[in-house]
C-alpha cells in the first residue's frame, strides 16, 4: 500500500499513537503499541492514519528513537502547527504487514471484540481492549448485558491458568478464574 493511496480503516491494525510535536520542524513523537518498534517505524514504510472521519497515509522520512519511542518526520507534514495537529491520531498498517507471531501469541486487535465465557459456559462479556503493564497483559472486558458505552469492565489476566482457551479464529476466549476473580475486578 503506498502513501496517499485509500484504505479500509478497519482493516488495519493498531501499530501506535502520535504523542506530540517535537521540534518545529514537523517531527512527532510516537507511542509504539506494538512489540517491534524498530521495524514498524523504519524509513521508507507507510502508516495510516483518520483524520477528520477520512483514512490518510504518510510515508516515514526520517526516524530516530529517544527515551524508546520513536520521533518520526511524516512526509506532507512539514511545520509544528501540522504535527501539533496529529497529536492522539492512531496510526495502523494493513495486517499482511504484521510479523507472523509464535504459536499462542497473538496481536491486541486480534482480541478485541472476542466474546468471553467461563469454562462452565456463562457469558462475561467482550474484549474491549487489552492492556499491558508491568510485563503483564490484561483483557478488558465489557460484562455481558451492559451495553456498548456503559462504564463498567472486568480485568481479566491474560494468563495460561485463567485464559484456557484463546481462539480469536472463532472470536472466542474461555476463561477459568479463581473464585470471585471476576467480581473483585469488575470496576466503575
Amino acid at each position: 500500500m503506498n502513501e496517499g493511496e485509500t484504505v479500509a480503516w478497519d482493516a488495519l491494525a493498531v501499530v501506535g499513537r502520535v504523542a506530540r510535536a517535537h521540534g518545529n520542524r514537523g517531527q512527532v513523537i510516537i507511542n509504539p503499541e506494538t512489540d517491534f518498534p524498530e521495524q514498524r517505524f523504519r524509513d521508507g514504510n507507510v502508516l495510516h492514519a483518520c483524520i477528520d472521519g477520512r483514512a490518510r497515509s504518510f510515508r516515514i522520512v526520517a526516524t530516530r528513537f529517544h527515551a524508546g519511542r520513536p520521533v518520526v518526520l511524516l512526509g506532507g507534514v512539514d511545520t509544528m502547527t501540522q504535527a501539533e495537529a496529529l497529536a492522539g491520531v492512531e496510526l495502523r498498517v494493513p495486517e499482511t504487514e504484521l510479523a507472523a507471531l509464535p504459536a499462542g501469541t497473538y496481536y491486541h486487535h486480534q482480541l478485541i471484540g472476542c466474546a468471553v465465557r467461563t469454562a462452565d459456559g456463562e457469558p462475561v462479556g467482550t474484549v474491549t481492549a487489552v492492556h499491558r503493564a508491568a510485563g503483564a497483559h490484561r483483557l478488558l472486558v465489557r460484562p455481558a448485558g451492559a451495553a456498548a458505552g456503559a462504564d463498567v469492565e472486568i480485568d481479566v489476566p491474560l494468563v495460561e491458568p485463567i485464559c484456557v482457551r484463546v481462539d480469536p479464529e472463532r472470536g472466542l476466549i474461555v476463561v477459568d478464574p479463581p473464585d470471585g476473580l471476576l467480581e473483585l475486578n469488575r470496576r466503575r
